[in-house]
């Protein structure tokens, strides 16, 4: 005795089976014959909802609110066609609709019980994924007492059994080798960043997904999927059940920012803004209003957000479009509270303290839980979930070194390689980075090099476009005009609040005022909206007014820095240059990069040159220090050391640090800088101390 597959017997009897022949043969009779020649490789027709809708709205509309019974009425519609295929395996494809009306894409969060039972669309972020696994799907059951073979449909989370055999027992054994399994796969996705305002926490569901459409997606991707939501069984008898989404069609999407809903009449408002001629000015007042001074930092800001236009060359081989930032400052300079106002108007960032993040929790981390029905997952991090948008480091200096070293590789290839748990793949980073740190010592030292009182590793810093020292200078006059900004911006933040918990209006004159001195120049939420048409509409190219202003200007550092013996720029300033350049023309929403964008990014990286690589003995431009950790004088003063005790250690086996220092004396070299560049060469192990007041060459040893 052999149970009749439930669907197939349903199905037969649906009023709805011939309505789908009737339109199939109308519509899709050409992709099916061509299903068909290609099943069972392919085993998925996909229909646009639309085309059903024009066809028969009914028959559309019921699809929606009844999609269990239409959809196995649809699959037998297809099966049941007159179609010649190639294989002698049974034709019996999924139908998966795609392209569902608008009323029917739900956020996230708002997924409630009307739902339940639906076809809906969804989008968000993959953060998480299991394994393929085995789905039981047709399940063979022996009766253990007459030995009856019973074959059951699996339309639910947990196995089903007959009910009864004919010999009135109800003792049975799945029979595994019998039954049809097909693959399965579980995905964790989380709302995107950029649909979330305020300090809103991301919202996640659990969407199963099988057969062809299992490891077509990774974690990190961004994807709309239709499908119905469903409860999942609880293990006790609780009231309150969990929810999943039960997959019918599932694509990738790279559609960046998209989720910030922009009407015509802000769209009108941004191209406005954009032609305005202070509309530079108006941005950077429209970043941190509350806080005083700092223009040049928040410009660069402003240009990290609008960002440059990333590029694919032939060979697959691309340019990042990102731009890096990194603060340092003295304490009390403002540099979170700057971190903090670039979050709340990015459309799509993650704030992280360094003392608060590890390095799983900036890339990936795998995980051994019940998602992952009890095998190894991973779950995505911070940089991963950020991608396309910026990430917000505060206090990276208090991270740990082997969780900063997660950096390295998003920052430059806007990716992540991971190997946990025998698991090896990578991710998407493509996110720009805003930094924040203090000096080793709390205060900046003007006498010592910017590179030696930050601790951050040289590799790391040399991959910021741009990096500022932030210094608190005594000065009568700025500090006078300083607390005068913060006083009378808390006196206005008091009055706005005792009006508000009174229910009082201010006068028009206490308004305007309060206005002028902490009222953004641009909404944060027009700003937002701004930021992401440009960067989802403008990809400006540079003019040759601009590439001339650009190479001038780095060939020019190069030259300065041949006379001068040193490294006064690299590649990556060029290229800093270009993304800068082209961040400022979005911000006029131009497809063209004029010289004022140009001299824009000039203007920027000699004022990030100037305060971070000048060698404060020399005064001159030294890249070397970032590259390196140290200035060229400082290499130079090394070198000269570690020649002068190798050659007199060919003629004396003793070599006193006595005569080391005064032989440096000849070279410009003071007592002092020599002594410190002797225990840094003893401290790398390229000299050695082999009894007190002497010194001999590591080679020698």
């Amino acid at each position: 005795m052999v149970v009749v597959e439930k669907s197939d017997f349903e199905a037969d009897k649906s009023p709805f089976v011939s309505k789908f022949q009737r339109f199939f043969e109308s519509v899709y009779k050409k992709e099916i014959e061509k299903l068909a020649e290609s099943y069972p490789e392919k085993r998925s027709l996909l229909v646009d909802f639309s085309e059903l809708e024009k066809f028969d709205f009914k028959l559309a509309d019921a699809l929606l609110e009844n999609p269990d019974e239409l959809l196995s009425a649809a699959e037998f519609a297809v099966e049941g066609m007159d179609v010649p295929t190639l294989e002698e395996e049974r034709f019996k494809p999924h139908v998966r609709f795609f392209n569902l009306p608008e009323d029917r894409k739900i956020l996230l969060r708002n997924i409630g019980s009307k739902h339940l039972g639906k076809l809906i669309t969804i989008e968000g972020i993959i953060k998480q994924i299991t394994d393929v696994l085995p789905q039981l799907k047709m399940a063979t059951f022996r009766c253990n007492r007459c030995g009856n073979i019973y074959r059951v449909l699996q339309s639910s989370k947990q196995l089903k059994q007959p009910d009864f055999c004919s010999c009135h027992h109800r003792d049975f054994t799945l029979l595994t080798e019998d039954s049809d399994f097909i693959d399965f796969q579980k995905i964790q996705l989380q709302e995107p960043l950029e649909a979330l305002k305020g300090n809103e926490q991301p919202t996640t569901i659990d969407v199963y997904i099988n057969d062809d459409l299992v490891n077509q997606v990774s974690v990190g991707d961004k994807i709309e999927l239709s499908g119905i939501l469903r409860l999942r069984p609880t293990k006790n008898q609780s009231l309150v059940f969990g929810r999943f989404l039960e997959c019918n069609f599932l694509e990738e999407t790279a559609r960046g920012f998209e989720e910030v809903e922009i009407t015509k009449e802000e769209e009108q408002q941004i191209r406005e803004l954009a032609k305005d001629p202070a509309i530079y000015e108006k941005l950077i007042g429209s970043v941190a209003p509350a806080i005083y001074g700092h223009e040049i930092v928040k410009e660069a800001i402003i240009l990290q957000l609008f960002g440059g236009v990333k590029k694919i060359l032939p060979g697959n081989q691309s340019i990042r479009g990102n731009i890096h930032v990194l603060l340092v400052g003295d304490p009390g300079v403002a540099k979170s509270q700057l971190l903090q106002a670039a979050n709340s108007i990015a459309p799509k960032s993650i704030y992280v303290g360094g003392k608060t993040t590890t390095g799983v929790g900036l890339t990936a981390t795998a995980v051994k839980d019940e998602f992952g029905e009890g095998g190894w997952t991973l779950k995505a991090g911070a940089l991963v979930l950020a991608s396309g948008g910026t990430t917000m480091a505060d206090e990276l200096d208090k991270m740990n070194a082997e969780d900063r070293t997660a950096l390295h590789e998003c920052m430059e290839q806007g990716t992540i390689s991971v190997a946990k748990a025998g698991i090896i793949t990578r991710f998407k980073t493509d996110t720009s980075i805003l930094a924040a740190a203090n000096p080793k010592l709390s205060r900046f030292d003007p006498y010592t090099p910017f590179i030696e009182q930050v601790d951050l590793p040289p590799t790391l810093v040399s991959r910021f476009d741009l990096f500022f020292m932030i210094r608190d200078v005594l000065d009568r006059t700025r500090d006078s005009e300083i607390a005068s900004h913060i006083l009378r911006t808390h006196q206005a933040g008091a009055k706005l609040f005792k009006a508000r918990l009174k229910g009082e209006k201010l006068k028009k004159s206490e308004l305007e005022a309060i206005n002028e001195l902490v009222a953004p120049a641009i909404e944060p939420e027009l700003l937002r909206k701004y930021i992401a048409f440009a960067r989802q509409n403008v990809f400006p190219t540079l003019s040759k007014e601009a590439i001339e202003i650009i190479s001038d200007f780095y060939v020019g550092l190069r030259e300065r820095g041949k006379e001068e013996g040193t490294y006064t720029a690299t590649h990556r300033q060029l290229e800093g240059l270009v993304r800068l350049s082209e961040a400022s023309a979005r911000v006029r929403l131009s497809d063209i990069v004029e010289e004022q964008d140009a001299e824009r990014a000039v203007r920027l990286v000699r004022s990030s040159l100037k305060d971070v690589v000048t060698d404060p003995e020399t005064g001159k431009i030294d890249f070397d220090m970032v590259l390196t950790g140290k200035t060229h004088t400082k290499i130079e003063g090394m070198r000269t050391i570690l020649r002068i005790v190798k050659e007199k250690a060919q003629v004396s086996d003793r070599v006193t640090v006595e005569e080391v220092l005064e032989e440096a004396k000849t070279f410009n070299i003071e007592r002092e800088k020599a002594n410190d560049y002797i225990n840094e060469l003893v401290k790398k192990g390229d000299l050695y101390r082999p009894r007190h007041g002497l010194l001999m060459p590591a080679e020698v040893k």
